[in-house]
């Protein structure tokens, strides 16, 4: 049989035989032939591990750990290396039913073909000749390809191998560490092996024994050519497809002015649709861009029509079309049928903003003006000729103005003008998602629309609806014919509803991937749109595209205000205290907590807190207390007959439901069904929602809804008269946001002609009193994933220990350990993932092995950046065990640095420890007694190293679970008498400071950074004295603007302006430098008091002005409890440092 391997037979006769059959199907059976080909790959390095010296085995025996493992690195070149990785990708393609070409295939072999040769060259004992490979043994046929079921029969099968092979060899190395003839032996083979490798290296030392079969630039077009096959760019031809000559370019790039356009894209009809231009991996992609340029123009000569311009390393993809968008980067190619849209939308594309809006959609002026700033924001002119502007949007409009119309009349606006064929409509939750649906099949019934959380893909439907999460798991995992449903470019629009509410940390991938332009839909009160949200839609933080907020709806009469009232009940305002309770409820308290009488004690009074109220504490009469109030005074309808539509916010889902139970038996006569809970722990609240908010004739039950989070925001219930606000809020935008429930209009809801004019909202939790001392409200932090504080937390241990030059060798050992985990998970990380592939360049930078030693900042950040996030913990679904992981990993690190934090972490283990000494009836948990005594023993702590705490870790992870419930607290119920004082129920009007707050402070600092180069403002800011002439024009440049000065000294609490500017800009580093500089070279300070001078630097940069009594507190204790009179023991110094500041004060108040 002819066969490019006989080289192989005699000595490797297995790895022949499969190689035979891979090289036997390459054609016929791609799939098939790349699988057998990575096992190929895997026996051939096994065998090399085990028989040369200069390799070590890694942790486990996968093909990614011996393939990246460093010692074996050692031994092959790079070229080699990354040919080897392809055979293991494709491999890995072909095991996971993922289509493989028969060229892949055929690339595939000769990579191994290279491998193999390089291996019979240097190990084999009679060192054959090996001919050059001929692609013509190889055997055509029909393509015959072995399904998906059996090619993931044989990857597990070929895995199976590997374990009982690594088994084997396992006590293969026992019985020869027992049996010393068979250690003689081993030895002696080991032996012969080094020495022929040795003289072979000698003979072959200036000779390339094996031709390299696959060149850098074939390589990277393996990268590009991946991204093509995704989006449907299947067999290539070489000479049309693939380095295409094109004539014309400039004489100055090649005499002949013949070049060759490395790809391009054809339409159906012989025209070009895309160039693309591939630079070395090594390179920035955009030094392609002026070649790409070329070789369109060269095209568009010739056929009459400018292709779509890319240039793209493999990494890094960018996408010009030059006739109407500047440049930007995207994520991959866009399918044949999508740059057949483009192309054609450069004729059929219409001017938006002179499109006539349907009416019957929308007719309010506010919305035709949202829609008119949209258009003017997507498109401009450039003489004379049609433009794209930009690519994102973003709408402010208050709940119950009719967002999703506005919405539906854009996207009518898009598709009319030929801007748009497909758009993606995205909310955070499935009854967002349901509503827009319906409003939309309302509005624009003649397109196809499907949601995503309930209906199967259909690639025709022009309106697709989706929350997040779908559209994630949509856009790795739908597929038609092997090519991506969604590519890049199968949506022209995505509109965010709520935008504000999305979760821009972990869903920016999606905004990434689609090449769409980007419109955003917000409720949230302009001065409350988080930083990150303004900086998605690329636009200047508190100038959205266009704004209509609630005090000005209310104003025009396109929604109704709140009447809003404080319902002062006491327990949920003070919590309950022992000794306001009446002797009877005294009784009760003693009974439901355990407590003897000791009423003689003057100081006993115990408090449950007011946060306990209706988390803990669930008391009758203070449900009961809101409940009758609500019923007697809140709106009714039906001549006063039945209470109006109602929206009970409540604390959690137990209190939910306890405000049920006391409902239904102080209000029988409902039968259960007037009063509902609908959140998420309710099977039917997507049915009990729509009944809720329907709207089109009699109500339906419920007339009042309990609502935890799911009715808080984005639901149009239009017959709503009545909130109750039943629990606290923290963040203005969701406050806003609840409120917003109410403000829809409402015709004849009382009767014909007569219609809502406001709604109610009682306030139980002073929620009110808090707004008003905190009218910004309180956002919490971000929360990074658990996954990324794990990722990171770990490779602050090796760190640590890297940079610390007194680290110990089994420190170095153990952070080796580490490293070669983080390692480990960023191998595993499958490169077809969007997400994955948006970090591209460093997941292939960091999958080699080589790439974690020696880690600079820069790398540090390249890794928290980029890798951290992606680490996957999915398989380990054990959140518990995960948080005590890293606990265990954050304690490391405290020892390593010596940080007071130990204590903490240590206590916290021990009490883990303590919990889990009480369950050693469980045999689980019994196995591991020892480790659990050892941790609740000040023994183990006074002698602890981190290899002992990862022996825990690995001990006691795995029990976690079984304390889920120890810290849980028991709900009690109580009916201790509460109290609602009637005379001090108070009307608010809570739209009273509604424009006020809307955040005059930001328009006013927004107002001075736009104008910091204005000659006074840019001298306030250097810390050059100013003339009265000069502040006097300064304030003339305010009120000029509508900025009043008594404003701005009630916001700022200064008559000064100077301190005002330097209190929104800061002071310019290099005058706040200057300021100190003399005294830093004058008085031979040490160094934490020259670092002392350098945070007071850093916090007049930032802050302008620094109070003097601010230097003996945070941050200018760190370095010592006493602050400036501890860090300067010098009396001299310190008044020096004081009077340095008085002259950066004095010289913004001079102004």
């Amino acid at each position: 049989m002819n066969t490019n391997f006989t080289f192989l037979k005699a000595e490797f006769p297995r790895i022949y035989e499969e190689i035979v059959e891979a090289e036997r199907h390459t054609f016929t059976a791609p799939r098939y032939a790349a699988l057998l080909c990575r096992s190929t790959l895997e026996k051939a390095l096994f065998w090399l591990y085990q028989n040369d010296e200069d390799l070590e085995f890694p942790y486990d025996t996968k093909l990614a750990s011996l393939l990246f493992s460093d010692s074996f690195k050692n031994v092959i070149k790079p070229s080699m290396f990354v040919e080897l990785d392809i055979i293991r990708r494709f491999g890995n393609d072909a095991a996971h039913g993922k289509k493989v070409r028969a060229l892949e295939a055929l690339q595939t072999l000769k990579n191994a073909f290279r491998f193999l040769s390089w291996l019979s060259k240097y190990y084999s004992e009679n060192d054959p000749e090996i001919p050059a490979f001929n692609e013509g043994v190889i055997p055509y046929g029909d393509i015959n390809d072995k399904s998906n079921k059996q090619l993931e029969e044989l990857a597990r099968k070929f895995d199976k191998h590997r374990k009982e092979t690594e088994q084997a060899n396992k006590k293969y190395l026992i019985l020869v560490e027992e049996n010393r003839l068979l250690k003689k032996q081993a030895e002696e083979q080991t032996r012969l092996f080094a020495e022929r490798k040795e003289e072979r290296t000698k003979e072959y030392h200036n000779q390339e024994t094996v031709p390299q079969l696959t060149s850098e630039v074939e390589t990277r077009k393996v990268l590009i050519d991946l991204l093509l096959k995704e989006a449907g760019w299947n067999s290539l031809v070489s000479g049309k497809d693939i380095e295409y000559q094109v004539e014309g370019m400039p004489l100055s790039t090649n005499p002949s002015g013949i070049g060759y356009a490395d790809y391009v894209l054809w339409d159906d009809n012989g025209k070009p649709l895309a160039v693309v231009e591939a630079k070395k991996t090594l390179h920035d992609a955009t030094k392609g861009r002026h070649q790409a340029t070329l070789y369109a123009d060269c095209l568009e000569k010739k056929f009459g029509q400018r292709p779509v311009i890319y240039y793209t390393n493999g990494f890094n993809t960018y996408m010009w079309d030059d006739t109407f968008y500047i440049t930007r980067k995207v994520y991959g190619f866009y399918k044949k049928e999508e740059l057949q849209t483009l192309i054609r939308r450069r004729t059929e594309r219409l001017d938006l903003r002179l499109f006539n809006v349907n009416k019957d959609i929308v007719g309010r002026p506010y919305q035709l003006q949202a829609i008119q700033r949209v258009a003017e924001t997507l498109v401009t002119d450039n003489q004379h000729q049609l433009t794209g502007k930009n690519r994102k949007a973003l709408l402010v409009m208050a709940t119950g103005s009719g967002k999703t119309r506005t919405a539906a009349a854009i996207v009518d606006m898009m598709i009319k003008c030929s801007w748009a064929k497909r758009i993606l409509f995205l909310a955070d939750r499935n009854a967002l998602v349901n509503q827009a649906k319906n409003a939309f099949k309302e509005h624009l019934p003649h397109l196809s629309a499907i949601n995503l959380t309930k209906e199967k893909e259909d690639p025709n439907a022009r309106v697709v609806f989706a929350t997040y999460p779908t559209i994630m798991n949509r856009i790795d995992g739908s597929k038609v014919e092997d090519q991506k449903m969604y590519g890049i470019g199968h949506f022209d629009v995505i509109i965010i509803d709520e935008a504000h509410r999305s979760v821009y940390q972990k869903y920016q991938a999606i905004f990434d991937y689609f090449d769409a332009i980007l419109i955003g839909l917000t409720a949230t009160p302009k001065k409350d749109i988080d930083i990150n949200t303004y900086h998605l839609f690329e636009i200047e933080d508190d100038n959205p595209t266009y704004s209509y907020e609630l005090d000005e709806a209310v104003k025009s009469n396109y929604l109704v205000p709140p009447k809003a009232f404080t319902l002062p009940v006491k327990f949920p305002r003070e919590g309950v205290k022992y000794k306001d309770l009446s002797e009877k409820d005294k009784k009760q308290f003693e009974e439901l907590f355990g407590i003897a009488a000791n009423t003689e004690e003057e100081d006993y009074n115990p408090i449950i807190a007011k946060s306990k109220i209706n988390s803990f504490l669930f008391n009758a009469d203070t449900v009961d207390l809101v409940l009758d109030y609500l019923m007697t005074e809140g709106q009714h309808v039906e001549e006063g007959d039945k209470l109006g539509k109602t929206i009970i916010f409540a604390k959690n889902h137990r209190h939910a439901t306890f405000i049920e139970e006391r409902f239904n038996k102080n209000y029988p006569e409902y039968n259960g069904k007037f009063l509902r809970v609908i959140d998420n722990y309710e099977d039917k609240a997507q049915d009990l929602l729509e009944k809720f908010c329907f709207d089109k004739g009699d109500d339906k039950d419920p007339q009042i809804a309990v609502s935890v989070d799911m009715m808080d925001t984005g639901v149009d219930a239009p017959r709503v008269l009545n909130l109750i606000f039943f629990k606290e809020v923290k963040s203005y935008a969701k406050y806003w946001q609840m409120i917003g429930r109410g403000t829809r209009l409402c015709p004849d809801i009382f009767g014909i002609g007569r219609d809502k004019k406001y709604f109610l909202i009682f306030d139980v939790c002073g929620n009110f009193e808090f707004f008003d001392e905190f009218p910004e409200g309180k956002n919490g932090n971000t929360v990074t994933s658990l996954q990324k504080q794990l990722f990171e937390a770990q490779l602050e241990v090796v760190q640590s220990i890297r940079t610390n030059e007194n680290s110990t060798t089994e420190e170095i050992e153990f952070a080796k350990i580490y490293t070669d985990e983080l390692h480990q998970k960023i191998l595993q990380l499958d490169e077809s993932r969007f997400q994955v592939r948006k970090h591209w360049e460093f997941v292939v930078k960091y999958k080699n092995r080589e790439a974690w030693e020696n880690l600079n900042n820069s790398a540090m950040i390249e890794i928290q950046n980029h890798l951290s996030d992606l680490a996957s913990y999915n398989d380990d679904k054990d959140e518990m065990a995960k948080k005590f992981d890293l606990i265990i990993y954050q304690l490391q690190n405290a020892i390593l640095n010596a940080s007071k934090k130990q204590n903490y972490f240590i206590q916290n283990i021990i009490q883990i420890g303590t919990l889990l000494q009480k369950k050693l009836n469980i045999p689980s948990v019994r196995v591991k007694e020892e480790t659990i005594i050892a941790v609740v023993s000040d023994d183990f702590w006074s002698t602890v190293n981190l290899k002992r705490l990862e022996k825990i870790r690995e001990e006691l992870r795995g029990l976690i679970h079984l304390l889920k419930d120890e810290q849980k607290e028991v709900p009690v119920y109580s009916n201790f008498e509460d109290v609602l004082n009637l005379s001090l129920v108070k009307e608010r009007d809570l739209l009273e400071n509604y424009a006020t707050l809307q955040s005059y402070k930001d328009r006013v600092e927004n107002f001075i950074r736009k104008n910091k180069h204005h000659l006074v403002i840019d001298k306030i800011y250097k810390n050059i004295p100013i003339t009265p002439l000069e502040l006097t024009s300064l304030e003339q440049f305010l009120t000029h603007e509508k900025f009043q000065l008594s404003e701005i000294e009630k916001e700022y609490g200064t008559k000064s302006l100077g301190v005002f500017v330097r209190k929104v800009l800061g002071l310019d580093i290099e005058a706040a430098n200057q300021h100190f500089a003399s005294f830093i070279q004058d008085e031979n300070l040490n160094a934490n008091q020259i670092l002392f001078v350098q945070k007071i630097i850093d916090y007049l940069n930032k802050n302008g002005v620094l109070e003097k009594h601010m230097l003996t507190r945070p941050p200018f204790t760190d370095a010592n409890d006493n602050g400036v009179f501890g860090v300067f023991e010098e009396d001299q110094k310190t008044f020096r440092i004081i009077k340095l500041i008085e002259e950066i004060s004095q010289s913004a108040e001079i102004a």
